[in-house]
C-alpha cells in the first residue's frame, strides 16, 4: 500500500504495529509495536542473499525509523534463538543500545555470538523465565512455551491499555517434541477466554493442509535407518535442532557407535543445550580427528551444511577436502532438513557430488518422516484459532503467497478483520476499525565483513560488476612533457587471457600509446584518462561484449 505519509502523523497513544521485516518473506523478523508513546521490538533477525550481491551472505532490516526515536524503546523482546530472529542483534545492537530479553537457552545462544563481536559484557541481556510476567512500560508481557524445532520457543503475549496482542513467533502443535516443552494450550484457551485484540501468527506453511507431524515419527525413522547402516554414516541437519540432535545421538548409542560433530555451530548449539539442561551432559562428542582412529562403523557424524553452504562441512566432505572425512562407496548420508527454498542448486550440486562417489543419499524426498517442519500447517492454525478468537488477524513470517493463503483462512473461520500487509505499514489496532495509516521507511543492509552496507553501496555495485565483466588495468609512466617512457602496461581480470590475447594487448597498447601523443596538449590530465578510458572500453565491447571496470594509473616519476 503506498499513500504519502509522514511519521508525525503516528499518534503515539494508539496502538500500533510496524513490520519491519519478516512479512512479504521467510526471515529478518523485526516487528514492531508502539503506545503511549512507547516502543516495543520483537525479534530481530537476518536473512540470506543467496549470492544475489557479490561477498555478502547476510542481510539484516534497516532501522532507520525506530534508531531515529530510540530513547522510545524500551527493548528487544527474543521469542527463540534462530537466526532469523536473534542474529542481527550482535550487528545492530550498538544502534539502538535498549536491553534484550529472552528465555535461558536464547540467552546462552546470543551470548556467545556477542561475545565474538566483544558485545557480551556490554548488551543489557536479562533472562526471562517461560511462563513469567515482566514489565516494560505500558506492555505487559508474557512467554507461552510453543513447541518448534528449537529449544524454548516461544510465542509472547503483549497486554496494554488498548487491547491485548498474541504475537505467536514460530509455532507448530507436537504432542511428543522429544526435548522440550508442548505447545501450551491451557494458556492459549485462558487468552481466549480473556479476549485477544489482534493476532500476528506465522504463515510458513499456510498452503499445506493437514499438519506439520511430530518430532516423535522423526525419531523412529532414524532409530530405523541409523541402526540398518553397517557403513559409514553421517547425519547432516540444522545445528539448532537439539531434538533432532538428540534422536540421532539416542540412535548412535544404541548401535555403539561414537558422535563426531562436524561444524562450530553444532558445538555452539550443543554446549548451551547441555549447559541449559536440553541435553544430557553424559552425552560424549568428539571432534573430527578422533574419526580417523576409530573406524568409519564405529563412528556417527554429525555435520552442517544441509543446504549445500559450500563451506560448510557437509559440502567439503562431499568435495573430498574434509581432513576428517573421507567418502567410500556405500556410506550413507541422511538428510535430515528440508529444502529452503533458494538453495535448490547448491544442494542439488551436494546430492550429485555425494552420489557419483557412490554414496547412499536419504532425504525426506526419498524417505517419508526423515523430517518434519517445525511450523503449523492449516489445521494446526484453524486449532488456534479456535482457542484464540482474536478480533483482527495479521498474518507474518511468509512470502505473499503463505500470507494470503493465511488470510484466506482467517477469514473462513470468521476473524473479524484480517490485514496482510508489508514491511513498514503502520497498522493502528482497535476492534472497530484497524486499518493501515501509512508506511514508515524500511529497507535492507548488507553485512560485509565488518562493514554495514546499504545495498546501493558504490562498492557493491561495483562488485557486481566486476563479477559480470571484470577489470582492464592500464599504467603510464610519461615524462613532464607527455612522452611515455615506456610502454602502457595492460593487465585484466576476467576477461581475457593475455598470453592468448596478445593482439587485443598490443592493439591497446597502440591505443593508448596514440591517444597519449596526440591529445597531451588538447586536455588536462583528468580529461585525458577520460578519453582513454571511453576509447578502450569501445574496443573491449566490440571484441568481447563486455563492460569492464577500467582503472589507469598515471606514474609521475618527476622526470
Amino acid at each position: 500500500m503506498s499513500m504519502s505519509f509522514s511519521e508525525t502523523e503516528i499518534n503515539p497513544q494508539d496502538l500500533h504495529f510496524i513490520p519491519l521485516g519478516g512479512v512479504g518473506e521467510i526471515g529478518m523478523n523485526a516487528s514492531l509495536y508502539g503506545v503511549n508513546g512507547k516502543w516495543l521490538l520483537v525479534d530481530l533477525g537476518i536473512t540470506f542473499t543467496q549470492s544475489s550481491i557479490p561477498g555478502v551472505d547476510i542481510v539484516v532490516p534497516d532501522l532507520t525509523f525506530i534508531e531515529n526515536q530510540k530513547e522510545n524503546l524500551l527493548g528487544i523482546v527474543l521469542t527463540h534463538a534462530h537466526e532469523d530472529h536473534l542474529g542481527a542483534v550482535p550487528y545492530l545492537w550498538s544502534k539502538l543500545k535498549c536491553p534484550v530479553f529472552a528465555t535461558p537457552f536464547t540467552k546462552s545462544i546470543l551470548t556467545e555470538k556477542l561475545r565474538e563481536f566483544g558485545l557480551h559484557k556490554v548488551v543489557m541481556l536479562h533472562d526471562i523465565s517461560p511462563g513469567t510476567n515482566f514489565e516494560l512500560g505500558p506492555f505487559s508481557l508474557k512467554y507461552i512455551p510453543v513447541s518448534h524445532s528449537i529449544p524454548e520457543s516461544n510465542a509472547l503475549v503483549i497486554r496494554t491499555g488498548d487491547g491485548t496482542i498474541l504475537h505467536t513467533g514460530d509455532w507448530k502443535l507436537d504432542p511428543n517434541p522429544i526435548v522440550g516443552k508442548p505447545t501450551d494450550v491451557d494458556e492459549f484457551k485462558l487468552l481466549g477466554e480473556e479476549g485477544v485484540l489482534a493476532m500476528m501468527c506465522d504463515s510458513t506453511n499456510a498452503t499445506l493442509e493437514g499438519v506439520s507431524g511430530s518430532e516423535a515419527t522423526v525419531r523412529d525413522k532414524l532409530f530405523e535407518l541409523i541402526l540398518e547402516s553397517k557403513r559409514g554414516l553421517i547425519v547432516t541437519l540444522f545445528a539448532s535442532n537439539i531434538a533432532r540432535l538428540e534422536s540421532v545421538v539416542a540412535a548412535a548409542k544404541e548401535c555403539d557407535r561414537d558422535v563426531i560433530l562436524l561444524g562450530r555451530s553444532l558445538w555452539r548449539y550443543v554446549n548451551s543445550a547441555q549447559m541449559t539442561g536440553y541435553l544430557s551432559k553424559q552425552n560424549q562428542f568428539f571432534k573430527g580427528k578422533e574419526g580417523l582412529r576409530k573406524g568409519s562403523n564405529k563412528v556417527l557424524y554429525i555435520c552442517t551444511g544441509c543446504q549445500g553452504e559450500p563451506n560448510a562441512a557437509m559440502s567439503k566432505i562431499a568435495t573430498g577436502n574434509h581432513p576428517h572425512y573421507k567418502l567410500s562407496e556405500g556410506d550413507r548420508v541422511i538428510f535430515s532438513s528440508k529444502i529452503i527454498p533458494g538453495n535448490e542448486l547448491s544442494i542439488n550440486r551436494l546430492h550429485k557430488s555425494l552420489l557419483a562417489s557412490g554414496v547412499e543419499v536419504i532425504t525426506d524426498e526419498s524417505h517419508s518422516n526423515v523430517h518434519v517442519s517445525g511450523h503449523p500447517r492449516r489445521d494446526e492454525l484453524k486449532q488456534l484459532y479456535n482457542w484464540v478468537k482474536p478480533d483482527i488477524s495479521v498474518p507474518v513470517h511468509g512470502e505473499l503467497r503463505h500470507l494470503n493463503a493465511h488470510a484466506e483462512l482467517s477469514s473462513s473461520l470468521g476473524v473479524k478483520q484480517t490485514h496482510v500487509l508489508s514491511n513498514g505499514d503502520v497498522l493502528k489496532l482497535s476492534s472497530g476499525n484497524a486499518h493501515i495509516i501509512g508506511s514508515v521507511y524500511t529497507g535492507r543492509i548488507a553485512i560485509d565483513g565488518a562493514r554495514l552496507l546499504f545495498p546501493d553501496h558504490k562498492d557493491l555495485a561495483t562488485r557486481k560488476k566486476l563479477m559480470s565483466n571484470g577489470a582492464l588495468f592500464i599504467s603510464l609512466v610519461p615524462d613532464k612533457n607527455g612522452k611515455l617512457l615506456s610502454k602502457p602496461f595492460v593487465g585484466n581480470h576476467g576477461i581475457f587471457e593475455s598470453e592468448e590475447d596478445s593482439l587485443i594487448v598490443s592493439n591497446l597498447t597502440t591505443s593508448v600509446e596514440e591517444i597519449y601523443s596526440s591529445e597531451f596538449d588538447k586536455f588536462t590530465d583528468q580529461e585525458l584518462i577520460e578519453v582513454i578510458r571511453k576509447t578502450l572500453s569501445r574496443e573491449i565491447m566490440r571484441t568481447y561484449r563486455k563492460k569492464p571496470i577500467i582503472d589507469i594509473h598515471v606514474i609521475d616519476i618527476g622526470i
